[in-house]
């Protein structure tokens, strides 16, 4: 009867040990503003490299050039728009 009750108060001890333990709080959640900015600077980022690729080509044409930014721009905007919405 005694190693009972002994094994009993010692389970019962144990599970509330591991029970008692914290979890580690979650990382909070970028805002939705933060996450805009964030996409913001991602695509200034790019567009900045493939702008910097499209002037830079040896082979392009300076027409070709001219259309290949006013395509790259188009795509910008519209891009920007869409993360305005949001």
């Amino acid at each position: 009867m005694k190693k009972l009750f002994i094994s009993t108060i010692l389970l019962v001890g144990l599970s509330m040990n591991v029970s008692a333990q914290k979890h580690p709080t979650p990382p909070p959640h970028p805002s939705k503003s933060e996450l805009v900015n964030i996409k913001s600077k991602e695509l200034d980022k790019r567009y900045n490299q493939e702008k910097k690729a499209i002037l830079n080509h040896p082979l392009a044409t300076k027409k070709m050039k001219q259309d290949q930014l006013k395509a790259l721009n188009e795509k910008y905007r519209s891009q920007k728009q869409l993360l305005k919405k949001m």
